[in-house]
């Protein structure tokens, strides 16, 4: 019963994905020749052996037999190293593959033959993010094996890798948006691709270094206000410390590296779970969902969002 229904969902996925043309056409040709073959070899080796130098560093600073109860952090270094770098190669890689997408047909003068013939916008946009979105995905889950290795040395739970894997996803889709959009809105495959990593390296880079300096003034506010002196915070201190933890959250559920690194503390810890973590502020315990939930479904609402912009755009041009 199981393999029919999946041969059937194999089956509607093939004939969905074979019902656009642009998908069927951009596949077929990302995949044709040894380019593909080469990359995906290339890739999958340069991952094994990052997770095999980044296991010798750690264990060579280890004084005690890797297989230890105490030495089980070794899993979660390889782990998280490997799921760190294909959190960058996403960032990075993806917006190469959709900036030009649409911008990359104007240049080719292909885009006029595209407005001639019956197929709306919405196919042209989806088309092009889901075939670039495709050899991205499967980048991802060659990488599994890799990541599985961190199962040998204990210390990763399932858990931990359904987490890392919705977060690859989430960053992959709204990478691939960002990338689309751009290439709608510009004319030129350049400026497209300028735009994009410049929006890459806000949220890569930007956001986190945004949170630390946030984080020092919060901590410096907080010593020199609350704790400096002899006596209980006022409800507007309390407040203010509210506001000032609850914005930096938000800033960590911004950024994939910094969510990704919060939710594997709180799972570390023992003392909090994977949806929610607790603090104490003032003698007030509050409650926060885990940063890798908010990031997903921003990620999904900002995709959507974009899409529907690109989609927008594209009709807009093509009736004028």
């Amino acid at each position: 019963m199981t393999a029919i229904t999946t041969s059937k969902l194999t089956r509607s996925l093939r004939e969905r994905l074979t019902a656009n043309p642009i998908v069927l056409k951009e596949l077929r040709g990302r995949m044709r020749g040894n380019r593909a073959y080469l990359v995906i070899t290339t890739y999958a080796g340069l991952m094994g052996l990052f997770a095999i130098l980044l296991y010798l560093a750690y264990t060579a600073s280890l004084s005690t037999n890797v297989y230890d109860s105490s030495s089980q952090m070794v899993g979660k270094v390889v782990f998280g190293g490997v799921v760190g770098v294909e959190l960058f190669m996403v960032c990075f890689i993806a917006p190469a593959f959709t900036a030009g997408a649409i911008s990359g047909e104007r240049e080719r003068q292909t885009y006029e033959l595209l407005r001639t013939t019956l197929m709306p916008a919405r196919s042209l946009v989806l088309g092009k993010l889901t075939s670039s979105l495709s050899f991205i995905i499967l980048l991802l889950f060659i990488a599994l094996p890799v990541q599985s290795l961190a199962f040998l040395f204990g210390g990763v739970a399932l858990e931990e890798v359904l987490i890392a894997l919705v977060i690859l996803l989430a960053t992959a889709l709204a990478s691939g948006a960002s990338g689309i959009f751009f290439s709608a809105l510009m004319r030129r495959t350049l400026g497209a691709s300028v735009v994009t990593y410049a929006f890459a390296l806000v949220v890569v880079v930007g956001v986190p270094v945004v949170a630390l300096l946030a984080a020092a003034f919060t901590g410096s506010y907080l010593g020199s206000s609350f704790y400096g002196g002899y006596y209980s915070p006022t409800a507007t201190e309390m407040m203010i410390e509210l506001l000032l933890m609850f914005g930096i959250w938000a800033l960590v559920c911004l950024n994939p590296l910094a969510a990704g690194f919060i939710t594997e503390i709180m799972l570390i810890s023992g003392e909090h779970n994977a949806f929610t973590m607790t603090t104490t502020i003032g003698g007030t315990t509050v409650t926060l969902v885990g940063p890798w939930i908010p990031y997903t479904l921003i990620c999904l609402f900002a995709s959507l969002i974009m899409i529907l912009l690109s989609i927008q755009l594209v009709r807009r041009k093509e009736s004028t």
